[in-house]
Order: structure tokens, then sequence, then C-alpha cells
């Protein structure tokens, strides 16, 4: 028994050496080791695959291509491509070229697979890294099954093509995946984009000139090209057509900027030949959530927080410094020459006015955080109601942008005079000219504000209590939305049979004249501070409700509005709740593995879609697995959704995305391993996750039928979403493509 397997031993480890010099096909069950430190490369020897450092944990390790030229030192062989999008192992990891021709990632921290090439039982024969850079994996008869230059990361080599629907997604340089991209949509333009709804640079070709895909050239041009490899746009590097230039690649930095390399033997170094955004200031949000971009005398982007902060960690919200909680008033804060823009949400409101009717404007709202007014007799003011605001100085700039501040926490605040900062004179002398009204004006304003209120009050319930007595009535009807039935209170009564099938709290079961089952809930939880919800508020919450359609939304069949009482009206489904299922033995053994990710990203795609598909947004505003029904084919369908508008907060949109991102963090935690909630379900499950034993939080009562990688993905995403700190969780976007494997996401810190 020995002597085969000793046989076997040095066959395999023979034939990994000759891979390593001579770059020939490298065979089924072959392996490279962290620890060791060995390669696969290409037969030219330009290229490698191997194991190297992660730059932030010399502990941590990551997989992929680099140059290996001996023209090019170590320490300046660019990495090009990278497993999993730079996921990190531990020193004992290996990458293995199974027998059943998968290529995949093992991580020995978590003992689990974390990235594959999906190619098991597709005939793969064995692998290559060809002279271009491309690890190949082959066929019986030498056809491609899988190749890295159809999964790219964030390079694009000479020869190598990006086509519609493929993407470059930059290095993350802060906690989160990074948000920056490069990608050709359907109609062949190519664009970088900052999440999926900012574009802020993109490549114009004509319509008449269809496009297959972007290229870059040895001679140093970055090419759109057709289906005749015919160019329909290009750009030139400086150092195009220089025979000399060996090496190229273009890619997508870290900081959201596009740009051409090429290597350079005399000085040793790899130089930026072209970019495609020349002022780093104007690629969207490169100051990250706070702070203002300028450009140095050489063109080197600097972010400064314009309160004098000597660093933008020291003070993160230094652009946002109002919180709606000014005691004695506000004031606005003047900076010629400077673009604000809002990042969560990134629109901002643009309105025409003068750049004082600007500033005013911002002023009297008290959800308004800054403006911006432009200068150029365009006369537009963007609003921005968010506390992530960035932008961008520069003398040319026509624009002047106002920010809200307090005036009682002054000393809080130094306001040094700089190119992009207003002197601290003037706005002393603004400060004691607003500090009198802005006391006098609020607390004569509320005063009267208080006894309208009561008086409306009182009048409306004498009118109201005369018009039941008088009429009888039980029908206090508001306008219709379209789609949505109204119904009086004795219809109510009529559908539910006096309200005899109560399903839960306040809900009730309900038949139409159409026979359509339906759930009819009443809002209780509307009585705030024992008075009733306004009919106005109410009518304004039924028609944005209205409004809003998804397939993984419980439908809104129709409502009641009558006197004291206010009812909705849902379709109906059998199952009940999710919460039912995760709880309850006997269901709980139905939910596989795959219904509870199909569960979990319904769940996703329909919180993403109220906060950023909808004509405005819609927090959740109290999301868990009871409020998520099953129906027959166990699809989710979430439902309760929108309780903040209908409280009357609906200008609390950062506040209610946060809070919804960290309830569907928990959320996942529970649906993965089976467990009620709990306020240490989080910090138990990131400790056992930390400690390696990641799989062993999946239910038991699904044991062994599931997918390790995906485990992996929805514990780190939920990790995420449940940050303490509001602004490292991510958008319900990206959450989103990290459930469905198209993004990935880091190693996340303790929640």
């Amino acid at each position: 028994m020995l002597k085969p397997i000793s046989c076997r031993f040095f066959v395999l480890v023979l034939s990994l050496f000759v891979v390593y010099i001579k770059g020939l096909q490298i065979p089924l069950d072959s392996k490279l080791f962290a620890s060791n430190h060995n390669y696969w490369v290409s037969s030219n020897g330009n290229f490698a695959l191997g194991f190297f450092n992660n730059s932030n944990d010399p502990n941590k390790y990551s997989v992929g291509i680099r140059f290996s030229s001996a023209s090019i030192p170590s320490d300046k062989q660019a990495r090009i491509w990278v497993a999993g999008a730079g996921i990190s192992v531990g020193s004992d990891s290996y990458l293995h070229l199974t027998e059943t021709g998968d290529l995949i990632l093992f991580d020995s921290l978590t003992a689990a697979t974390v990235w594959s090439s999906n190619t098991s039982n597709s005939s793969v024969s064995s692998a290559s890294l060809l002279d271009d850079g491309n690890l190949v994996l082959l066929g019986q008869n030498h056809n491609v099954i899988w190749q890295s230059f159809r999964t790219p990361t964030d390079t694009l080599l000479p020869g190598q093509n990006l086509t519609v629907f493929e993407t470059l997604r930059a290095a993350s340089r802060n906690s989160v995946s990074s948000h920056y991209t490069l990608s050709m949509d359907a109609s062949g333009m190519l664009k970088l984009s900052w999440e999926t709804n900012v574009t802020y640079w993109k490549a114009e070709v004509a319509p008449t000139f269809p496009t297959l895909a972007a290229v870059v050239t040895r001679e140093g041009s970055f090419q759109l090209v057709d289906q005749m490899s015919r160019p329909v746009w290009s750009m030139f590097a400086v150092d195009h057509n220089d025979s000399s230039v060996v090496f190229r690649f273009l890619r997508l930095d870290a900081d959201g900027n596009l740009r051409m390399y090429s290597w350079d033997d005399s000085s040793k170094l790899w130089r930026k030949v072209w970019q495609a955004v020349a002022n780093q200031c104007n690629v969207f949000a490169t100051c990250g959530l706070s702070g203002v971009c300028t450009l140095s005398q050489v063109g080197t982007a600097t972010c400064k927080c314009p309160f004098g902060s000597s660093s933008l960690a020291a003070n993160s919200s230094c652009l946002a410094p109002y919180y709606q909680h000014c005691s004695s008033g506000t004031t606005m804060v003047a900076f010629k020459h400077t673009f604000l823009y809002g990042i969560y949400p990134p629109q901002d409101s643009i309105i025409q006015s003068s750049a004082r009717q600007c500033r005013d404007l911002c002023l009297q709202d008290p959800n308004c955080m800054a403006a911006t007014a432009t200068n150029d007799g365009e006369a537009q003011c963007r609003i921005k109601k968010t506390r992530f605001i960035t932008g961008h100085g520069n003398p040319s700039l026509p624009y002047t942008s106002y920010v809200k501040i307090c005036l009682d926490p002054l000393a809080a605040f130094p306001l040094n005079a700089s190119a992009s900062s207003p002197s601290t004179a003037p706005l002393n002398k603004e400060i004691k000219r607003f500090y009198i009204p802005s006391i006098i004006g609020p607390i004569s304003g509320a005063l009267l504000a208080f006894v309208a209120i009561q008086v409306g009050i009182l009048f409306f319930l004498w009118k109201r209590k005369n018009e039941v007595k008088s009429t009888g009535a039980t029908y206090c009807p508001c306008p219709s939305s379209i789609g949505l039935v109204p119904l009086s209170y004795s219809e109510l009564i009529n559908i539910t049979g006096n309200f005899k099938d109560q399903l839960g709290t306040n809900l009730y079961k309900g038949v139409l004249l159409s026979n359509k089952v339906v759930v009819v809930w009443e809002l209780k939880y509307a009585m705030q501070s024992g008075e009733i919800i306004g009919e106005k508020l109410f009518r304004s919450w039924i028609s944005a409700l209205g409004g809003i359609h998804h397939k993984n939304l419980v439908k809104l069949e129709g409502y009641c509005c009558c006197s004291d009482r206010r009812f909705l009206l849902y379709e109906f489904h059998k199952n009940g709740s999710v919460d039912k299922w995760i709880t309850e033995a006997k269901l709980s053994r139905r939910l596989t593995w795959r219904r509870r990710v199909k569960i979990c990203v319904g769940v996703a795609k329909v919180i993403s879609y109220l906060h950023s598909g909808c004509r405005e947004f819609v927090a959740h505003g109290n999301l868990k697995w009871e409020n998520v029904l099953l129906d027959e084919e166990l699809e989710a369908k979430v439902t309760k959704f929108g309780l903040k508008r209908m409280s009357g907060k609906a200008s609390e949109s950062e506040q209610g995305a946060e809070a919804d991102v960290a309830s569907f963090g928990e959320m996942i935690l529970r649906m993965v391993s089976g467990r009620h909630a709990g306020t240490n379900i989080c910090c138990w499950a990131h400790n056992e996750w930390a400690e390696g034993r990641g799989v062993e939080l999946v239910d038991s009562r699904i044991r062994d039928k599931f997918d390790v990688d995906e485990v992996e993905r929805m514990l780190r995403i939920a990790f995420w979403c449940v940050q303490s700190d509001a602004r490292l969780r991510p958008s319900m976007g990206e959450v989103v493509k990290v459930l469905e494997g198209t993004l990935s996401a880091d190693p996340p810190p303790p929640p």
C-alpha cells in the first residue's frame, strides 16, 4: 500500500514542479498551499497564480494572478485578478483543482470552501495559466470551459474584453465592499458608477455605432469596439505606440478613477499614462461621507472638513453638524466656490430660486441640512435633507453652498478661515443678527400653533359628535386611492361577521363580496398620546401605499376610515408568518436551506425597492419575521410596511433605512441559526464565526444540507448590517448583491 501512494505523491510533486518551470497544463487534483509559497506560472514566465499576504493583516492571505516577469521587482508585481474579489483566508488554506474539475479556495480558518469556479461535472480535464495572464479550465478537446478573463475583478489586460453586463469593481479601501464599478449596459454605454444609480463618467458613443466590448490594446489605447472588432471610441495613453513598453494594464482604482498603467523599466515603476476623470474631485464621493475635496497644486485630491477639523475622522459629520436639536435657533454658513451633494440618498431636491432664497428655504426647513445655489444664471437651488454630505471646492466653481448650524453650541465648531470656509467676523455678525429673532420667533409661533390646534381639535370632536347623533352614520370616507376598496364601518362588520374570526392582535379574517379572503388590521397604534391619527395624514399614507407594488409585498386590498377607527385590508396567506415556520419544529424542517436563502433574498429585494425603487423613500419601520408571510409557494410576502410615514415621520429617511438594515441583519442570523430573537444573537453568532465555527451556526434541523459558501456570505453581510456605527452598514441594494453572490463582502468587525 505504501509504494503506490508514494509514487503517486512523487508524480504529483514532479508535475507541479514542471508547471512552475514551464507553464504546462495543470492536472486535476493539483493544489497550491498558502504556507508553501508555490505558484502556477505561465510558459513565458510573465504571470503567476498563487497566494499573497493581505495588506491589512499579515496572517491573512488571498489568491490571485500577478505579474512575475524577472524585470519587475517582487514588490512591484501588480495583481491583476483575485479569486472571490479579495476573500481573505488563513495561512493553512489552499487552492485546489479537484478531481471533479472544480477550482476551489478552501479556508483553514472556517474549514469551508469560500470560493469556487462552479465547474464541477463540467468535463474539466486540466487547467493552464496562459501567456496573456488568463487562467483557463480546459476540457478534453482543450476547449475553454471557464476563464478568469470572464470573471474580472478590478483589472483589464491587453487581449481581455469587457462585454455587456460584465463589471470591474474597485478594491475596497474601507470595511465594506467598494461602491465603484465600471460596466457596460445593454445599449453598449460604458460608464463609471457609484453604487448603481450615480454615473459620474461615461464613454460617449453615437447610437449608430453598436458597441460589443471594451478593450485595452498593447499599443496603449482604451477602445470600444463593434462586432467586427473595429474601434468606435478610443482614448490614448501618453506613451501610445511606445515600442519599449512591454507590460500594460487598466485598473479601476480604489478611489473610483479608471487608470491605465505601463511598466517603465528604467525607473522600475508603474507609470499612470491615462485616467478617465481628470479632476479626482469630480469622482462621486471622493471624500467619503463628509468633507470637501480640493486639488493641490500638483493635482492631488485632498479632503478637508470646512469647519477646521484637522481630520475627517475626528468629525465625520463635519458637513452636517445640525441635527434638528437646536434650542436657540439656527443660522447658515456660506462657502463660496463650493459644490455640495448628498450621498444617502444621492438625489438632491432641485428648485428654481435665487441664492438668498435658496439659503432662506434651507434655514426655514427643519429637515434641510445644507443647500447649494448656482451662480451661473441658472438660478438653481439644491436642497440636501441628509446628514451624509460631501462635495468639492475650486475657485472657478460657480456655486455657493450653505451649511446649517445651531446658534447655541458655537464653541464646538472652530470656524477657521480657509479657501473654502467663510471668515469668522461676518459669521459672528450674522449670528448676532439672527439670535434674538430665532428665540422670539419659535416661542411665539409654537404658542400660537398650540392654541390653534387645541381649538381645532375641540371643534372637530364637537362637530363629529353632533353628526353621529343626528345621522347615525357609520361611513366616514377618505378619498379613494387607485386600486383600493374603501369600506364603510357597517360594510366592515358584514365582511368580518362582526369581527368574530380573530387571527391575532388587532387582526381579523374577512371575506369580500368577490369571495376573496382578506386580513383586516385595525391600526391601534394610530392612537398617539390619546389622539386619533389625522384624516389628512391617513389619506396621504393610503395614497402612498396604493402606488407601491412588488411581488414580495403583501397586497393592500382596501381600507376603512371611520370617526375614531382606522383599518387596512390585506390579502390573506394561510401559511402565516415566517416566524412561526422558524419556531415550530415540524414546519422548520420544511424550510430547506435553499428556501431560507430564497426567502432572505426576497425580503432584501423588497426592502431595497422601498428604500430606493419607489417615487418616495419608504422605510418599513418594523421589520421582523413576524411581519413576513409565506404564500402557497413559500414565497416571502412582507407586510405592515411604511409605519414611519403613518406616524408622521416620513422625513427620517436615513434613520429609517439604517434601522431596516440592522433589523434585516438580525433576521438573517435567525434564519440561518433557527434561534429565537434576542439581544445576544448578534454577538453570540459573531463570536462563533470569528472562532471558525460559522458552519456550526446553521440550524441543526437542516445540518449537512446547505451550501458552505452561502453560509459564509450570509453571515458576513448579516454582521455588516448590525454594525453599531450606522455608517458602516451597507445599503439594501448591496445586501441583495451579496446574498445573490454577485458582490463579495469583506470580513466584518464585531457588531
